[in-house]
């Protein structure tokens, strides 16, 4: 698992980058948005993460999903991770899935198409288990706001946001008995 989040880390931006380095003419410093950084910005994507993050989770601890084959979180407990893992793999997702999607392919499919084809790449968009295609349409809004948010707040409030979501769920399914 620990290898996926190296690959998502260090593949995942390649393409984005690509993308708009050919057409777009844009730099790598350019590209990672560097002068919208900021530490209110940062501030916001966690706490939007983290919140989205812990409403999630209660949603996902639901009776309603309980019938899901191949649940997230039993798979993560079987795999016997730390805390330092999930926020490890918590962040190489982050980085890596929003320089792919939020830094390279919106500007070319619009926040809304991007952020239906984030959540059905992700498997949560799917015809055949009315049960995940549920958590895919609560996720989507999160995915939304960040895909949103990319414009006014920067790159880096979409990484913050990604990676507190993550995180607390990693935790939150970790830490289960």
């Amino acid at each position: 698992m620990l290898i996926f989040g190296w690959i998502t880390l260090l593949l995942f931006p390649i393409p984005g980058f690509l993308l708009q380095f050919y057409f777009n003419n844009l730099t790598f410093s350019d590209f990672i948005d560097l002068e919208s950084y900021s530490v209110l910005h940062l501030f916001l994507g966690l706490e939007l993460g983290i919140v989205y993050g812990f409403i999630s989770y209660l949603f996902v601890k639901s009776p309603f999903f309980e019938k899901i084959p191949n649940r997230i979180d039993h798979l993560v407990k079987s795999m016997n991770l730390r805390i330092y893992h999930g926020i490890f793999l918590s962040f190489c997702a982050a980085v890596g899935e929003e320089l792919l999607f939020r830094a390279g392919l919106q500007s070319f499919l619009g926040p809304i198409l991007c952020s239906i084809l984030f959540v059905a790449l992700h498997g949560y968009l799917n015809p055949f288990n009315l049960r995940f295609s549920v958590y895919g349409l609560l996720v989507l809004p999160f995915i939304l706001l960040i895909s949103y948010g990319l414009e006014p707040f920067g790159l880096l409030f979409c990484i913050a946001a990604h990676f507190s979501y993550d995180a607390i769920l990693f935790t939150f399914m970790i830490k289960e008995d």
